[in-house]
């Protein structure tokens, strides 16, 4: 008589798991990947447009850019900056999902350290807020609520200036993530080993910079 064997069924969440099409979601990245290097072009374009590389000196300054220009004010703060950051948290995400299989420690680590990367720029971001208190300067209509209001915009800038010592950790831990997933994607050989390397490259020099 042939033995009949019964097959232990699969948890339901686990084959749910196992059955999942990723495809769509790692469209979804490609795309997202491709608007974070469209943004970093358009970023690079507005410094050559009329005003796109003046500096704010103080408060006051950022104020009025913020009165004739809200959008460069807010680009000078790190809008586009906020608009990469976001991209990339899909990217990050495929990526892993790419090498969950053959290198988890550390796919898994270089994902966790960007997610950390977004959270703290966006925690430390002030482009918003600053461009609520340039209205708030506006409006007022004492010299005592100018001077309160140009102080609160003082601490905004100490944490949320772009290019400031108040932005690095945020950048650092993003570029950190960076590097180490190119390490990974040149270890595990899912693509090219020119993306790893192109990736290693870029993501050392944004460091540098």
């Amino acid at each position: 008589m042939t033995a009949i064997t019964k097959a232990t069924p699969l948890n339901p969440s686990k084959a749910a798991y196992a059955s999942y099409d990723w495809a769509g979601f790692y469209k979804l990245s490609g795309v997202a990947a491709v608007l974070i290097v469209l943004t970093a072009l358009l970023e690079i374009i507005l410094t050559f447009l009329p005003g796109g590389y003046a500096s704010s000196d103080t408060v006051t300054d950022w104020f009025v850019l913020f009165l004739n220009n809200w959008f460069l004010g807010l680009r000078n703060l790190g809008l586009l900056n906020i608009v990469m950051t976001l991209l990339g948290i899909p990217m990050f995400l495929a990526l892993y999902i790419t090498h969950r299989n053959i290198d988890p420690p550390y796919s898994a680590l270089a994902m966790i350290v960007s997610f950390i990367g977004v959270a703290v720029f966006y925690a430390t971001n002030r482009a918003f807020p600053m461009l609520d208190l340039s209205n708030q300067y506006a409006a007022a209509t004492t010299d005592a609520q100018r001077a309160m209001l140009l102080a609160a915009g003082q601490s905004m800038l100490s944490v949320g200036e772009s290019h400031t010592p108040g932005t690095f950790i945020a950048f650092f831990l993003s570029e950190v993530a960076g590097i180490l997933i190119s390490f990974v994607m040149l270890r595990c050989k899912v693509f090219s080993p020119l993306n790893a390397y192109f990736g290693i490259l870029g993501f050392s020099l944004l460091l540098i910079f």
